[in-house]
């Protein structure tokens, strides 16, 4: 699949000026990513999927990345559901006590996403983003499942997706944080409210929910395990964006340099320079994505491999922002009108470092652990 989505890629670049431009969602990109099976990537190849890991799904990202940061980003999400639920293994079910019935429907959903519907995930809310023990969301029990109400924020594909992955607290323990896979339909509603510097295309508006589902819908089917999974494996939450960003971060070396070939302005030593140093960044954020990777495969969980997921992310937003300025910088005034790739480039790259987890709550819980500390805990704000 990773040479399916290079491509793609191209694919995806041609139709990325009109979609920022309109603030449109990409539906062509995800009709192509559908019909080439991309929905099922993570999913376990005896449920119908590729059976693909934490690598894989990284080194896909890249790719897509490179062809339109807005197609891949809202990807993620879906990846980081089905990732997350195929990363449930029975082992770790029986080590967690979860019931059958939520292994059941792991699987279920996880054949949906194989046979082609893909998820959006509807997590961070306006005051408390992202962090899980801050959400004003809530959920009760009902007869037959759960009722959740709720405003969220920044639901990348909303309006678009065939189910959301909501993020509630519990009204009867508010310590316990769980989480629910919800149908598209009734008692969901789109507010579009996405109209933002870059990543104009993900269709990330505010969506509301008021809606009773089964009790299905319980991912693991055991409340409260949203903060545990968290800070036990937070690849999917932390990590998952960092490989979009290098991606955007190499279109931006890759457009500059057709600029400034086309401009013959190769050979003035301070534009060598500088993307010659475009270069050697964007390689080594690549790799330390590709580390940090590697270790979610092979240890996941473990305090090394955590390091390694926080490191990554610090890399890909931090490097992707300076090294799409520097670039739109070494191409000149031209680059800067509307419409131009590096223009467009520099305004994706600039969300990296914004988006959960920030660069700097990544770089205070890097610096938390150096120091001995507990990372999770010990940072100026909730890590969750």
């Amino acid at each position: 699949m990773i040479d399916q989505a290079r491509r793609l890629a191209p694919r995806f670049a041609a139709r990325a000026a009109a979609h920022d431009r309109d603030g449109s969602f990409p539906a062509d990109d995800f009709a192509d990513l559908r019909g080439a099976g991309f929905f099922g990537l993570l999913v376990p190849q005896r449920l119908g999927g590729a059976g693909a890991g934490f690598a894989d799904y990284a080194a896909v990202a890249y790719e897509l990345a490179r062809g339109n940061g807005a197609t891949a980003l809202i990807f993620n999400m879906h990846a980081s559901v089905t990732g997350a639920l195929a990363g449930v293994t029975d082992e770790l079910a029986d080590a967690l006590g979860l019931p059958p019935e939520a292994m059941r429907a792991r699987d279920d959903h996880l054949r949906a996403a194989a046979a082609g519907s893909w998820y959006a995930v509807a997590m961070s809310e306006r005051g408390s983003g992202s962090r899980l023990s801050q959400m004003a969301s809530r959920y009760r029990a009902v007869d037959g499942g759960f009722h959740l109400e709720g405003a969220k924020t920044f639901c990348s594909g909303a309006g678009h997706a065939d189910a959301y992955l909501v993020a509630a607290r519990s009204e009867a323990d508010p310590t316990q944080v769980s989480q629910f896979l919800v149908p598209a339909g009734t008692g969901l509603r789109v507010e579009e409210t996405w109209d933002a510097l870059g990543m104009r295309a993900t269709a990330s508006h505010d969506l509301h929910v008021d809606v009773t589902v089964p009790a299905g819908a319980l991912l693991g089917g055991v409340e409260g395990l949203a903060l545990v999974v968290a800070q036990l494996a937070p690849h999917w939450m932390v990590a998952s964006y960092a490989a979009v960003y290098v991606g955007v971060a190499r279109a931006a070396v890759d457009a500059a340099v057709e600029h400034v070939t086309a401009r013959k302005l190769g050979h003035l030593p301070a534009i060598r320079a500088r993307i010659g140093r475009a270069d050697a960044a964007v390689a080594a954020a690549h790799l330390a994505v590709q580390e940090a990777a590697r270790r979610v495969d092979e240890a996941p969980g473990e305090a090394e491999t955590n390091r390694w997921v926080w490191r990554a992310k610090l890399l890909a937003g931090t490097t992707a922002a300076e090294v799409a300025a520097s670039m739109l910088e070494a191409a000149g005034t031209s680059a800067m009108r509307r419409g131009h790739p590096l223009e467009r480039l520099y305004r994706d790259a600039r969300a990296g470092s914004l988006q959960p987890a920030t660069s700097d709550v990544c770089a205070d819980w890097l610096g938390v652990d150096a120091l001995g500390g507990d990372p999770d805990s010990d940072g100026s704000a909730p890590r969750w």
